[in-house]
């Protein structure tokens, strides 16, 4: 790996430049400069190998089969028809795997070789979609709630959140000389950063946007997060949360996942300056030394939460006011067709671990371009929104239009919310092997399997439709926020993982470590006695999560959100 440390790249980077050109420019390998390795990821692209042939290739002295995973900036998850049928047609052209959702609600593209790096990003673009700052020391894809009921109240809370992911992009234009072919001008290199400054944050950054009654965001998992306040059909403003992230260490107890604080209330005109006086908060307190200590959640258990609510104040001008009431009832998504407030139908389709490819008997790929192509042909203003869970709405379906898309529903099979049980639909994946280079364990690929076994436990306790929010992830930086699952694996080597238990289903109550690096017959062994319990002795309606906690199985790690702030049907 490079010599030099993450901060010495940015800051020798003449503003996330390096040596990108020259690298990609280099026909010997398939791979880019070290120091380049780190830069790329703030033009929203990961370096990664193919770990199911690396070994193969290592012994026939072949360097690793290097690709590039592609992630786009689209805030809320939110594209037109005519974007997803680009975005379809980047997939069949230059990636593997199809297209995937991720939970920040971004388009992966897996699979891409460097000689098509730049024509792959190139192709984004002219969707109008691009993907600076989805990755690296910025602030990354704005995450906000899929609910497409309160139609007028998530357009609002959408457009201030892409408004506020354009106010937080950096100001270099290396992007766009990189690859677009923007002529570099005078200044070039030595953009002003006013946000991030010369050497950006200390780690990545992450903001979410909820509308109650549901946290399909996970909003106390975000360093940032606002909480809609809704008054009839106007968001009045926002309750505002600081300090959430999944990440962690196996085995270092100075790193833990962590829920956000609700700090205050801001009116959605002082939206922006809160944020960015946040956002510099942690740009000038957090960690630059030890970066698995550099996320802000670190920066406030460290120098304390009055000290940093007090710091933002003074920063953004003004006091925030308290909290007003809220109440999350889960932070699941809702499937098939509901109806909405302005009479249009919004349909959510479960897309497991949010891959849709055309493989293994699947036609994904191919169904949802018909459905783009329908409604494209329509113009009648309907979406594709990405959930934040891996899933698929198609929003805003004219009732002209409702069959037509059922119809492409079953030819295609893109019904299986239809027929799949609760554990199913809730469960999520993080991508894992083969092409993680982080991952220690399955996550995506594993997921079908487990879920089959749970499944199995739970029938024979009569619990078959027992909404249980299970996921897995394959190593502990919590991409899937595995730390918020009722049930949860986190991979510690391969087939072994640590099994977390006790969240509850609103997003509200991290889970804990129930029994650590185990196999798959060790977990089945683990949970089948608690499954009984929970079948024998709950209360009506009581999540399993809660019943754990209720009957003293497992003790939360940290106290829920503060009990004052929350409305009668969240407690």
């Amino acid at each position: 790996m490079s010599s030099h440390s993450v901060e010495d790249i940015k800051q020798q980077s003449a503003r996330l430049r390096g040596t990108l050109l020259e690298s990609l420019a280099n026909p010997v390998t398939g791979a880019l400069n070290e120091d380049d390795q780190t830069l790329i990821k703030y033009h929203g692209s990961y370096q990664q190998d193919d770990r199911d042939v690396r070994e193969e290739r290592r012994l026939a002295k072949l360097e690793p089969a290097y690709a590039f995973m592609i992630r786009t900036r689209t805030p809320g998850g939110v594209v037109s028809p005519k974007q997803w049928l680009q975005l379809d047609s980047v997939a069949t052209a230059y990636a593997e795997r199809g297209l995937r959702i991720t939970t920040r609600q971004a388009f992966q593209f897996h699979g891409v070789i460097k000689t098509e790096l730049k024509a792959t990003m190139q192709a984004i673009n002219a969707a109008l979609i691009d993907t600076l700052a989805a990755c690296g020391d910025v602030n990354r894809n704005v995450a906000v709630a899929a609910n497409p009921l309160q139609s007028q109240a998530h357009a609002a809370v959408h457009a201030q959140a892409a408004a506020l992911s354009e106010h937080l992009l950096p100001n270099t234009r290396a992007y766009y000389e990189i690859w677009l072919d923007e002529e570099r001008v005078a200044g070039s290199g030595s953009e002003d950063e006013p946000v991030y400054g010369a050497t950006y944050l200390p780690r990545k950054f992450k903001i979410g946007f909820a509308i109650p009654p549901y946290n399909d965001v996970d909003v106390f998992a975000q360093d940032l997060g606002f909480i809609a306040v809704v008054e009839g059909d106007a968001v009045v403003g926002y309750n505002v949360s600081v300090g959430g992230g999944m990440g962690a260490t196996h085995g270092d107890a100075e790193t833990y996942p962590r829920l956000g604080d609700v700090i205050g209330f801001v009116t959605p005109t002082q939206l922006t300056a809160i944020a960015e006086a946040v956002v510099t908060t942690q740009r000038d307190f957090g960690n630059r030394v030890l970066r698995k200590r550099a996320r802000l959640k670190y920066t406030i258990d460290d120098r304390g939460l009055d000290w940093f609510k007090s710091e933002v104040e003074r920063r953004a001008g003004f006091t925030l006011p308290p909290a007003r009431a809220f109440g999350f009832v889960h932070n699941g998504d809702r499937f098939g067709w509901v109806d909405g407030a302005d009479g249009r139908a919004h349909l959510t389709l479960r897309i497991v671990s949010g891959r849709i490819w055309d493989r293994d008997g699947l036609t994904h790929l191919s169904g949802l371009r018909e459905i783009a192509r329908v409604l494209d042909e329509a113009d009648d203003g309907a979406q594709f929104r990405l959930t934040p869970n891996q899933n698929l709405v198609i929003a805003g379906v004219p009732a002209a239009l409702r069959a037509r898309v059922d119809t492409l529903v079953a030819q295609y099979g893109l019904d299986t919310h239809a027929n799949a049980t609760a554990l199913k639909k809730n469960a999520i994946a993080c991508v894992a092997l083969p092409t993680c280079g982080l991952a220690m364990a399955e996550a995506e690929r594993y997921l079908p399997d487990f879920t089959d076994r749970v499944q199995e436990r739970l029938d024979a306790h009569g619990l078959r439709e027992a909404p249980i929010h299970l996921r897995i992830s394959g190593c502990p930086n919590g991409c899937s926020r595995p730390y918020l699952g009722e049930i949860a694996l986190i991979g510690k080597a391969p087939g072994r993982y640590n099994l977390m238990l006790g969240a509850d289903h609103r997003g509200q109550r991290l889970n804990t470590l129930f029994r650590e690096n185990v196999d798959e017959a060790q977990i089945l062994d683990a949970l089948d006695p608690v499954l009984a319990r929970y079948a024998a002795e709950r209360d009506t309606d009581e999540g399993f999560g809660d019943f754990l906690v209720r009957a003293g199985i497992v003790i939360p790690p940290r106290p829920s959100i503060p009990l004052q702030l929350r409305t009668e049907n969240a407690a």
